[in-house]
């Protein structure tokens, strides 16, 4: 669907990065609920989620997807990454700026993104062969956490995990 996309009134504002493996689902409840729909997308259906259930519509969604929504009645931009990370989102925080990306490179166009790398990524790089989330081999660019939203709100960012993997192994007799 076409991007950034919308809710009815502009109070809900979208850019998304995947897919939405259940939307067809959610649409039909979101409906049943009373929300109208402009398009067959499952980007429209992540902002009506959103409007129903707040941070909570997080638990509705199956796929794979990272995205962004700004909510202009609170004032609240809220970023989200699917379960098992699938999809990257980067952000930066700094004094007077908040970036967010699917790629690195797109942060760092800005000129006053510090270009700097970060030993302790590094460090996990030459011992592990990966760096973990939340870090980057860039000091002040990090990576949401699979499975994680970030909420910013007049300048104060929140973040939590909203979901995890549960294993219970069998028992053998």
């Amino acid at each position: 669907a076409d991007q950034p996309m919308t809710n009815e009134d502009g109070s809900l504002w979208i850019v998304f990065n995947g897919e939405i493996y259940n939307f067809q689902d959610l649409r039909k409840d979101l409906e049943s609920k009373g929300h109208l729909f402009r398009t067959n997308s499952d980007t429209e259906v992540i902002i009506h989620a959103y409007e129903e259930y707040g941070r909570d519509c997080l638990g509705y969604l199956r796929g794979m997807f990272a995205f962004a929504l700004w909510d202009e009645r609170q004032q609240t931009l809220f970023l989200a990454r699917d379960r098992v990370g699938k999809k990257p989102l980067f952000y930066y925080m700094g004094q007077d700026r908040f970036l967010f990306a699917s790629e690195m490179k797109a942060i760092l166009a800005d000129p006053q993104v510090p270009r700097a790398v970060a030993p302790v990524a590094l460090d996990h790089f030459l011992a592990l062969q990966y760096i973990p989330s939340p870090l980057t081999a860039l000091q002040g660019i990090k990576k949401l956490p699979a499975a994680h939203w970030l909420e910013l709100h007049h300048g104060e960012m929140n973040m939590g995990r909203y979901w995890q993997l549960h294993y219970t192994p069998k028992r053998h007799l």
